[in-house]
């Protein structure tokens, strides 16, 4: 079960490709950037690593404004792969020494979903934020979300990697993250 289970010790954020030019296009854009947004903060206040990933930005614009500014010491990658795992990004995840990778990012059904099977090539395991991965048609979302969870991604949720991660109520890092998400 230890697949399906969050450690913050072990666990790594990795947001793929929220751009200026490329968001407004997605279904949900305002959902999967709130919820991005509250991952963000999670990972900060839990010192987990955060890697970011930008397709093509001098075409796509950087990641947008919303994100950005609460990226802390995000380490950021230009590609023009659809796989956000480039040679320098996979260099990065074997330093942070991270088994557990928290995915997020557009488009579900494009690179993310060649950067999820990507991950699983590598023998991470990978966890998918269905509320924070956005493709322009529904439609392409839930096949995407599909073929991740065939391939053996962990499908999961916001709220519930929040709660995983945190293992218990009643601490200030509860008090401090749960008001994310009311």
């Amino acid at each position: 079960m230890d697949k399906y289970t969050l450690h913050r010790n072990e666990s790594l954020l990795f947001i793929i490709d929220v751009q200026e030019r490329l968001a407004p296009a997605m279904k949900y854009e305002d959902r999967v950037v709130e919820n991005v947004n509250t991952l963000i903060h999670t990972a900060n206040e839990m010192d987990m690593p955060i890697l970011v990933t930008e397709q093509y930005p001098k075409g796509l614009g950087p990641t947008v404004a919303e994100i950005s500014n609460g990226l802390k010491e995000a380490q950021v990658f230009e590609k023009v792969l659809f796989s956000a795992c480039t040679d320098e990004v996979v260099r990065a995840l074997g330093e942070e020494k991270r088994e557990k990778i928290i995915v997020v990012g557009m488009e579900t059904h494009v690179c993310v979903l060649q950067s999820v099977r990507e991950l699983l090539k590598l023998n991470y395991d990978v966890f998918v934020v269905c509320d924070a991965v956005s493709s322009r048609f529904e439609e392409n979302h839930r096949n995407g979300l599909d073929l991740m969870g065939d391939m053996g991604a962990v499908i999961t949720n916001t709220e519930t990697v929040l709660f995983d991660l945190l293992k218990r109520a009643g601490t200030p890092e509860f008090r401090a993250l749960s008001k994310l998400i009311k």
